[in-house]
């Protein structure tokens, strides 16, 4: 195995790694918020050192493969979408965190009829199974599972648009909710976020596979 070989072998390791980790700060962040679990939501805020550290390590991993092994064709490929699904990582570990903090600031458990009429919990699956598809996709080379992401992706847009009317309803009943519904409007809007940040994952692994660059292309 060369040098190249075996650097790019532990990069892989240590993207999954991160991956895992991204994944774990989300799934506590939902059990935080359906538990109002304020010492897990802290964890959550704790542990996100630990996301923006395992970024820095792979950027200076990427630099160093770049600058020193000189990777071409489906190998320079690899290096350069590690790069981009880091950034995306770290993104949806920012996601998770910001959910915390409105657990944090949440004054009392959120309402299960609200969480229910907005469809958050749902969301919130979603959200993590997309994150789950994504490194599956990556560790597989899997572009049709890739490609499936976009779809998966509109799920979440179509709860996020009809999140607000669902909040209006809901107030109008229960106007003492508004504080956490405002909370649970804000979770909904970072969760759609994760799937656009799957989404480019999804992206980076078909240009890895494919050699095809899919950004701004309407058709694919």
């Amino acid at each position: 195995m060369s040098q190249l070989e075996i650097e790019l072998k532990q990069l892989k390791s240590e993207l999954v790694n991160m991956w895992s980790l991204v994944h774990s700060q989300l799934v506590k962040s939902n059990i935080a918020m359906v538990n109002f679990d304020k010492d897990l939501a802290r964890e959550v805020i704790s542990r996100e050192k630990r996301v923006n550290g395992s970024e820095l390590k792979i950027d200076r991993d990427c630099e160093n493969i770049f600058a020193l092994l000189t990777p071409v064709a489906v190998d320079l490929r690899f290096v350069l979408a590690v790069l981009k699904i880091n950034s995306n990582l770290e993104r949806i570990g920012d996601i998770a965190e910001g959910v915390a903090k409105h657990i944090l600031s949440a004054e009392r458990p959120f309402n299960k009829e609200l969480l229910k009429e907005t469809d958050t919990i749902n969301m919130y699956d979603e959200a993590i199974n997309i994150l789950e598809d994504t490194l599956s996709s990556f560790e597989n080379e899997d572009t049709a599972l890739a490609r499936s992401i976009f779809q998966k992706d509109e799920f979440l847009d179509k709860i996020n648009v009809r999140a607000a009317e669902a909040t209006i309803r809901h107030l109008n009943a229960h106007p003492e909710d508004l504080h956490q519904a405002l909370h649970n409007l804000s979770i909904i809007r970072k969760l759609e976020r994760v799937g656009d940040q799957s989404k480019n994952i999804a992206e980076e692994t078909i240009f890895y596979v494919e050699a095809k660059v899919l950004k701004h292309n309407a058709k694919e």
